[in-house]
């Protein structure tokens, strides 16, 4: 008897209306929800399959759990559970995109994180254009009053428009629409880029495609001035790494394209007030990148004192004016939290995830693996959870389901692979 298959519309639900979901007060807890739906989905249906390599992560799971419920603190014991059920819902996510083949296919997956795309963008305008709105979302009014005096749970409920650098007595305005902070705009927006080029090579001949590059130089003006030094070098390490790539199987046309959309970005930088702005959150002292590298110092010096599971939790910085130690970064609030270990499951999960599609030709290979590895390198200094992770982990999943699983569709609006063509099909967003 033929499995059912799985629907596609729980990760529609969860992605497209993203910002319906923050002017809720939703959008940090909404994986919850959409991971318990598809949980249920994949239990119902059963035969649950995993990949090969995936008892990596799922090693990771049970770590950080034991690690998390050694906290002892009632506000660490809070933030600590919110956390690890953040990481089981995106664990469900991974295994629904593993095993949704013929639904969630790549220009389904591609197409429904487009749309996401599309949120940021208009986040962005958002930040721009009314920099100085803030709003109290609804969940406000239905989380007790006691709760909201947590500072991670008011700032799900209480939504600013922009975020201002005002620890360093500089106010430019930098978009954080629909997120808690401009970092997870900048980090997300970097990995979102190839899959959103892959969507548009899936829809080429078609209106749609025309609509997908206009985003391109209409999302730029946003990225632009979130200020964000870290997507920049992403995106950097992305077009160098694509360039490489096509010019080693000299695909010329398509490097010209490439290079075309980096010029377009070179050229709004210097029209943009960019580079005074960027010069403003870098004075002669006192700027977030010497207060990063303290954290960073004394995250490593906090290991010797937990080395196996870590604290359970971010811990109080030696500066009481600075961010938590094991938040400026995802890698440090592993360490700090869970331990040395921790960093090792979590770099070679993806690891392997890469080495899945680091050696294909096609577009949509060069674009899985560009993300995973923007995703490792940004995870030193971005926090991933649950964004980042967001977009990490179902591209890990496309990328265990194998080179005849993943392979695009042939025919008008393809991605079509550069050695061979595949004769998998996909559905239409």
């Amino acid at each position: 008897m033929p499995t059912r298959p799985l629907p596609a519309w729980p990760l529609l639900w969860l992605f497209g209306p993203f910002l319906l979901w923050w002017a809720l007060g939703l959008s940090d807890s909404m994986w919850i929800p959409a991971a318990g739906v598809m949980a249920y989905q994949l239990v119902s249906r059963g035969h649950v399959q995993a990949p090969r390599g995936f008892g990596v992560w799922l090693l990771l799971m049970v770590w950080i759990t034991f690690a998390t419920l050694r906290v002892a603190s009632g506000g660490d014991l809070i933030g600590g559970l919110y956390r690890l059920a953040l990481y089981y819902s995106l664990t469900v996510i991974f295994l629904y995109v593993y095993n949704a083949r013929t639904t969630l296919t790549v220009r389904r997956v591609t197409g429904i994180l487009t749309l996401w795309f599309i949120t940021l963008v208009i986040g962005g305008y958002l930040g721009i254009f009314f920099p100085a709105a803030e709003f109290t979302t609804p969940m406000s009014k239905v989380i007790p009053g006691g709760l909201l005096q947590n500072p991670m749970i008011h700032d799900m409920v209480v939504r600013p428009l922009s975020q201002f650098d005002d620890g360093y007595n500089q106010f430019e305005p930098r978009p954080n629409v629909p997120f808690l902070y401009t970092n997870n705009w900048g980090n997300v927006y970097s990995m979102l880029l190839p899959l959103v080029a892959v969507y548009m090579l899936e829809v080429r001949g078609t209106r749609r495609y025309w609509y997908v590059l206009a985003l391109f130089p209409i999302s730029a003006v946003p990225a632009l001035l979130t200020l964000n030094r870290g997507m920049f070098l992403g995106i950097g390490l992305t077009i160098v790494y694509v360039a490489v790539r096509l010019a080693l199987q000299r695909h010329y046309k398509a490097i010209v394209g490439v290079l075309g959309l980096g010029l377009v970005g070179l050229v709004l930088y210097n029209v943009l007030p960019v580079a005074e702005r960027m010069n403003n959150r870098l004075p002669p002292e006192g700027n977030s990148t010497t207060t990063r590298l303290s954290l960073y110092e004394q995250a490593l010096a906090l290991v010797p004192g937990s080395p196996i599971f870590g604290y359970g939790a971010p811990q109080p910085p030696a500066n009481p004016f600075e961010a938590p130690v094991g938040t400026q970064g995802y890698i440090w609030m592993l360490l700090v939290s869970f331990g040395p270990m921790a960093v090792v499951l979590f770099v070679a999960f993806f690891l392997v995830a890469l080495s899945k599609v680091f050696r294909r030709h096609d577009a949509l290979g060069m674009a899985l693996s560009s993300v995973l590895m923007v995703g490792l390198v940004e995870h030193v200094y971005y926090g991933l959870l649950p964004h980042g992770l967001a977009v990490m982990l179902p591209v890990a999943a496309l990328a265990f389901r194998g080179e005849e699983e993943i392979a695009p569709p042939t025919g008008q609006g393809a991605v079509q692979p550069i050695e061979r063509p595949s004769a998998a099909s996909s559905a239409a967003l």
